[in-house]
């Protein structure tokens, strides 16, 4: 674009958005092939579109969504309840580029009751709008089923596909079929079960599908009752099995508390660049509805602003009409008769606690479900952990972690091993024997191992971490410390792993000086952590065992002079210890590496035969 064509641009969309009304209202953006890529809502349409071009913006994405608008268009609304909803239906409608995206593209079932004559109720994936009655949609289909399972039981309802008119029915066009022998319809295709008996089961069964559980159970109890107290004992006990059916599914549904009525709960959990938005319906304190869903962030959106959009979405979508909406946290969005609570105690709270866990178990199966699909993302996701909780510069992809290990200062050791992405790189772990610390000085041999391990990267070129682990606290860091930043003049971040007096990794230290960084030991980055420290100190362990073990072994062949490292192996190998060299004869020691050499262990292992 010349700089002519972008003055001419800019006077354009100047002159759009001076015009704009200080009214409520949503706005598109367009770009140069008129494909709108944006769309928002706004208290004040003048002032929300002006503050995208009266300053430079912070965030990349907002900077490059600005940098495409070629033209503006916008609706005037009454409320800001009107432009939310208009702006959800728009995002639906355009799918623009620049917006959330709503991640469930499923379908899933809802409980139809026809418009007929005699209607039927039956599960169905396809909203057909000729006045039939639909409940849900169901996210968890075991609910569904659940609810048809409950009303075929309490009300014997026709299943067939007749067009079952008064006339039909008149002409005696029908005869009853197994279902009516078998006593789950009462017939009405040949007249033996009244409009009005069946409508009544219709109305009953709607109510349940509502979640009006509560008043049909006090209504069949009465009844029962009533016939009970007129002797009329086997039709008291018809009702009374429906009753118990009835009261069954009450108790296995989710009771909060049988004040709260018609009331909505949202609850919102976010990770990255998406966002999970629970939803709950509360009737007669029970919970008819639950689903949870996601939303793909384009903007850096606001928790608020994602939040009020799944409200909008939740509530067009299971046609809610509740007058009170719990959330987690103040949104500001005002909508005709509804307020917003956000609970501090009570079982309003309960319920909110309720939809967070829900929407935290999602989030934590959709992770697990995503890192299945792609490993690596869940070492991403680890690395950024990390770099959050220690607030540093680079995601840590390559992490080196040290240890000791001697005893009383002899057979003095040390160990690095490295783990990239998360996992361990074995063939970059380096074993190191002290060659400058005389006795058990943990600090002092710290210091040499690191020193040597970076000089040398540092003279080779090689890769130096991202990220330093020293198996120890706060004097540990210290020194190594004074290494890696005073001596070489490195920038590495260093961390430090402390353990408790049962020798388990308690505490994570960083920062100069060492603070605990606040981390749950069950969470994926601690286990992490003491997965680095146990590696580290089992390859410390084993390599000060193996050199232990040789000292101890071959010392005494060691001091002979003329016998060398394949004698020795050949020996050990076939006598399994010094002990039993020892033992064996002058004749023994000679089959295996002749005279001269045998003669030679046999004089310096001082043998008596």
């Amino acid at each position: 674009m010349t700089p002519e064509e972008k003055e001419k641009l800019d006077a354009y969309l100047k002159g759009i958005v001076l015009n704009l009304p200080d009214s409520p209202g949503c706005y598109q953006y367009l770009d140069d092939e008129g494909t709108i890529i944006y769309v928002g809502k706004a208290k004040n349409l003048k002032r929300r579109v002006y503050s995208y071009f009266s300053k430079d913006h912070q965030s990349r994405k907002t900077a490059m969504l600005v940098s495409k608008i070629r033209d503006i268009k916008y609706v005037v609304v009454n409320t800001e309840e009107d432009a939310l909803l208009l702006e959800n239906n728009l995002i639906k409608r355009y799918k623009p580029h620049y917006n959330v995206l709503l991640k469930d593209d499923k379908t899933y079932p809802s409980i139809c009751v026809t418009n007929e004559y005699f209607p039927r109720i039956f599960k169905t994936r396809n909203i057909v709008r000729n006045g039939s009655t639909y409940f849900g949609p169901y996210s968890h289909v075991p609910t569904l089923n659940a609810l048809l399972e409950l009303i075929k039981n309490l009300y014997p309802l026709r299943t067939c596909h007749l067009a079952l008119t008064p006339e039909n029915i008149a002409a005696g066009k029908f005869n009853v079929c197994l279902e009516y022998h078998i006593k789950n319809c009462k017939g009405p295709c040949i007249g033996a079960q009244s409009h009005e008996d069946y409508l009544q089961s219709i109305q009953e069964a709607k109510e349940i599908l509502k979640g009006n559980t509560a008043e049909i159970s006090r209504n069949m109890l009465r009844e029962m009752q009533a016939l009970a107290a007129e002797m009329r004992f086997e039709e008291a006990q018809a009702i009374k099995r429906r009753f118990d059916l009835l009261e069954n599914y009450r108790s296995r549904s989710e009771v909060v508390s049988n004040v709260l009525h018609n009331i909505d709960v949202f609850a919102i959990e976010t990770d990255g660049n998406s966002a999970y938005i629970n939803y709950l319906h509360v009737t007669n304190g029970s919970i008819n509805q639950a689903f949870t869903f996601e939303y793909k962030t384009r903007m850096n959106e606001s928790r608020e602003d994602l939040l009020a959009l799944g409200i909008a979405e939740m509530r067009e979508r299971y046609k809610s009409q509740s007058k009170e909406i719990i959330v987690p946290f103040p949104i500001d969005v005002e909508m005709d008769g509804i307020t917003f609570t956000v609970p501090q105690r009570g079982d309003k709270k309960k319920l909110l606690e309720l939809s967070i866990l829900n929407v935290k178990q999602y989030k934590l199966d959709r992770l697990k479900q995503a890192e299945k699909l792609n490993p690596e993302q869940k070492s991403v996701r680890l690395m950024k952990e990390i770099q959050e909780a220690l607030h540093i510069e680079k995601m840590p992809m390559r992490i080196e972690c040290f240890d000791n290990s001697n005893i009383s200062g002899t057979d003095a050791v040390a160990a690095c091993v490295v783990f990239v992405k998360c996992k361990p790189s074995k063939q970059d772990y380096r074993k190191y024997n002290i060659k400058t610390v005389v006795g058990p000085d943990d600090y002092a041999s710290m210091k040499e191992v690191v020193r040597r391990r970076y000089s040398r990267i540092m003279e080779e070129g090689g890769e130096l971490p991202d990220l330093i682990i020293t198996d120890g606290g706060r004097g540990q860091m210290e020194v190594v410390r004074e290494v890696v930043e005073d001596e070489l003049g490195l920038r590495i971040p260093i961390a430090g792993l402390a353990k408790d007096d049962r020798h388990r990794t308690n505490e994570l230290l960083f920062g100069f000086p060492p603070i605990v960084v606040g981390m749950k030991t069950d969470s994926a980055v601690f286990r992490l952590m003491t997965q680095i420290q146990d590696e580290v100190h089992r390859f410390a362990i084993t390599f000060h065992r193996d050199k232990r073990s040789k000292h101890q072994t071959a010392s005494a062949l060691d001091s002979i002079k003329g016998i060398g490292e394949k004698t020795k192996t050949q020996l050990l190998k076939k006598f399994k210890s010094v002990k039993r060299i020892r033992e064996a004869s002058l004749e023994e020691i000679a089959a295996e590496i002749g005279p001269a050499k045998a003669k030679i262990i046999h004089e310096n292992l001082g043998q008596e035969h």
